[in-house]
């Protein structure tokens, strides 16, 4: 062998440089766009996170409010009803306890049944004693 065709076989063929260049532009492109949509995922996760955090505050103040409630108005919420943007469930499973339930306006009728309530508490309501002429006091 000579050294002409040696040094010919060293080489690599024309245009190679270009395709590894292509290659390599490809794999850094593909990198970026995914890094891309991984924050836009990221960014749209935080602003449901937020949205979800300031729907449980509000619901969380409605609740406070129905924790004052006198036994008379839970008595006349018994039941499901609509309330704002929320679903308010109330049941007496004690003549002295009541559970108090919100759920969210978005849930369907199956969640209603079986469904996560966003949130739930139960309250204690002593039983109004009779005075001395046997009627039940009320405040």
């Amino acid at each position: 062998m000579n050294t002409r065709d040696v040094r010919r076989s060293r080489h690599a063929p024309p245009g190679i440089a270009l395709l590894e260049a292509l290659v390599a532009l490809l794999i850094v492109a593909t990198s970026v766009t995914a890094g891309v949509a991984l924050a836009a995922a990221a960014t749209r996760a935080v602003d449901r996170v937020r949205e979800r955090d300031a729907a449980v505050r509000r619901a969380s103040a409605f609740l406070d409010a129905v924790a004052l409630w006198p036994r008379t108005d839970l008595d006349r919420h018994l039941g499901d009803r609509p309330e704002g943007a929320w679903t308010l469930r109330v049941d007496r499973p004690a003549p002295t306890l009541y559970r108090v339930t919100l759920l969210s306006a978005d849930s369907t009728p199956a969640s209603l049944d079986g469904g996560p309530p966003m949130l739930s508490t139960s309250l204690y309501r002593p039983v109004d004693p009779p005075n001395a002429a046997g009627r039940v006091a009320r405040p």
